[in-house]
């Protein structure tokens, strides 16, 4: 099906949300698996809340996620790309004047002179009687006359298109079968053209998908409703009617509708919360659909070889934050040394700059420490609460963390003590196995538990209560500063209060 083609069309009002990335991954997929196109179309016709910002977030978050398009406007200095342009709303407004008087001449459309009091009066006349909102048709049958009379009052028309009455529109979707919508049920006749001639969505959306020859309309569950007032458009304009696809909607954990009160929904929020591309679009596509296997870890290129609209669920799909991250891990874990290390940098550069750590590390140190590293990153950002420690001169050991639940502080000290003792001694022999070994033989020979320790040492040297594997640890904070920040934790012991209970 080398003729597919298929658009994302989103409005720069907003950063990019989850739902249109999810949806433009899909069309992405989509068209890659059946060879066909990836039109890119910004719809800015909104222009009290478009910025070049959102435009920008947009645009940055599709290449982070590598979905690219084969059409497109003018973006970030490359020139626009297709032969079906223009690609943003704003430079095809005459082709909408166009379609829109085409319709009248055809009285496919009216002029509508109803005042906006007009409408709020009979909107609550339906609302009092219990009726459903629907524009009432006073203007669809208008006199050369009464169209002049209401011209001499001033008053300026939007464009309505004609909705037949009683009629089921029917339509298979791919994702939710056979779909059948009446039109009675569609509100009325709809507005196409503001007075001021700017086209209203439904209206741009049906003349550019048929200018673009769109062949399939893959979008969300929300705009199921719209697919009726879609098709009649599209057979008032003389054009093929797409083949249409519904995705579930990316419901909150507690499978409410997604929102940003909730969950986070913007894109690029993930990426500075330590998210890579390439487990971003693995869970995207994950998200309403599946291979039909038990496989997870999915690149790009498997999921463009395997997607198929026909496996997407029409139920929706709850985001779960702790799966995107064991997943995200999974990715961390198969980076090569070298990109993970360039990946780590920039979180690394904002603890810096917002002095968790007092400076930044070598590669060379990133590249000794990554055994220990690479198995337990959740994301990227995490590097700072796990190794951040290493990267400062000193620690500040909270006292109630640092003495275990059966030892008292003055226990504790002690016992640090002989700890320290005992790690002393293994100057020339810094190695993790070397460390732990007499450290476990002093535990037994004490009848201590072996996590009471372990913990005190661990929470002295770090700060914290969690962290790489102890002995890795002490072996990369290195023999010197290990026994600097016991001392210091001694010192602290020794000199300080009881911790509240």
């Amino acid at each position: 099906m080398t003729n597919v083609r298929v658009r994302i069309a989103p409005s720069p009002t907003g950063p990019l949300h989850l739902g249109t990335a999810r949806t433009a991954l899909f069309n992405f997929l989509f068209a890659r698996h059946l060879g066909g196109t990836f039109i890119f179309r910004l719809e800015d016709t909104d222009q009290a809340r478009s910025t070049e910002a959102f435009e920008v977030d947009i645009i940055e978050g599709m290449h982070w996620l590598g979905i690219r398009w084969d059409e497109g406007p003018a973006v970030a200095g490359e020139p626009e790309i297709g032969n079906y342009g223009p690609y943003r709303q704003m430079q095809r407004m005459a082709s909408y004047t166009e379609a829109a008087n085409r319709l009248l001449a055809e009285d496919k459309a009216y002029y509508c002179y109803c005042s906006p009091d007009e409408l709020d009066v009979e909107r609550k006349r339906q609302e009092a009687s219990h009726l459903p909102a629907r524009y009432n048709g006073r203007c669809a049958h208008l006199s050369a006359e009464e169209r002049a009379a209401f011209e001499r009052e001033g008053r300026r028309p939007v464009v309505r298109f004609r909705i037949p009455e009683e009629r089921k529109i029917a339509f298979d979707d791919i994702v939710r079968g056979h779909v059948e919508i009446d039109t009675n049920a569609l509100g009325g006749d709809l507005v196409i053209l503001r007075s001021d001639g700017t086209p209203l969505y439904h209206f741009t959306v049906a003349v550019d998908d048929a200018a673009m020859e769109i062949t399939h309309v893959i979008r969300g569950e929300d705009h199921l409703s719209n697919t009726p007032k879609h098709i009649l458009l599209f057979e008032a304009l003389g054009a093929s009617i797409p083949q249409f696809a519904h995705l579930p909607l990316i419901l909150n954990p507690d499978r409410t509708k997604m929102s940003k009160r909730k969950t986070q929904t913007s894109v690029d929020a993930y990426r500075m919360d330590g998210f890579i591309p390439e487990a971003f679009v693995n869970y995207l596509a994950l998200l309403g659909w599946s291979t039909g296997t038990e496989e997870e870890v999915l690149s790009l290129d498997d999921l463009i070889e395997r997607f198929d609209l026909a496996k997407v669920n029409s139920s929706g799909a709850v985001f779960d934050r702790e799966r995107l991250e064991w997943l995200n891990g999974q990715w961390i874990r198969r980076l090569p040394a070298p990109d993970l290390i360039a990946r780590l940098r920039p979180f690394l550069e904002t603890e810096l700059a917002a002095g968790r750590i007092e400076w930044m590390p070598s590669d060379q140190e990133m590249s000794a420490l990554l055994p220990v590293v690479q198995e337990r990153l959740p994301t990227l950002a995490a590097v700072g609460e796990l190794i951040g420690f290493l990267f400062q001169e000193d620690v500040t050991p909270d006292l109630a963390l640092l003495v275990p639940k059966r030892w008292d502080m003055a226990a504790t000290a002690a016992n640090l003590r002989e700890a320290r003792g005992i790690m002393a001694a293994g100057r020339d022999t810094w190695r993790a196995h070397e460390i732990e070994a007499p450290l476990r033989i002093l535990v037994e020979d004490r009848g201590w538990k072996a996590g009471d320790l372990f913990m005190a040492i661990r929470v002295a040297v770090t700060g914290r209560t969690a962290t790489p594997p102890l002995f890795d640890t002490l072996v990369a904070l290195g023999y010197e500063r290990t026994l600097a920040r016991v001392d210091r934790a001694i010192a602290r012991l020794e000199a300080g209060t009881p911790p509240s209970l």
